[in-house]
């Protein structure tokens, strides 16, 4: 990792140079853009968040998440679950009950949601203060 020239930040794209201009299938197939896709998504961060504190079952996730349907969870978790950032294990109850939890990759994301959230509260005023200026 070297430094860029025109920021100082260190990065791990140094070496891999985007062409000018970027191909749509480029962009599209980026691993980036694809983590930072389900990251994004409007439930997929929470509950990833949510999981990094314990397992839950279904039915106490779908309390925890004021809003979120049942199929909007079912949905959300399966995605996270075929990402193999979420492990889904069915108990032997009567009747019986799922619970979730994050995987070791799950798990690893952690850190990286912490330093991206830490950032967006650190500048939190001035984004709300950039939106608020004329264009």
């Amino acid at each position: 990792m070297t430094d860029t020239a025109n920021t100082g930040v260190r990065a791990r794209l140094d070496d891999h140079r985007l062409p000018d201009p970027v191909p749509a299938g480029e962009y599209e197939g980026c691993p980036v853009t694809g983590v930072l896709r389900r990251v994004g998504d409007k439930w997929a961060l929470l509950l990833v968040t949510l999981l990094g504190q314990r397992p839950y079952r279904f039915n106490e996730l779908h309390r925890a998440v004021d809003g979120i349907s049942q199929r909007m969870l079912t949905r959300t978790l399966r995605t996270l679950e075929s990402d193999g950032l979420v492990d889904r294990e069915v108990l032997p109850t009567s009747p019986p009950s799922v619970e979730y939890r994050l995987t070791p990759l799950g798990v690893s994301l952690l850190e990286p949601l912490a330093v991206l959230a830490g950032w967006a509260l650190d500048h939190h005023a001035e984004i709300v203060a950039a939106r608020r200026r004329p264009v």
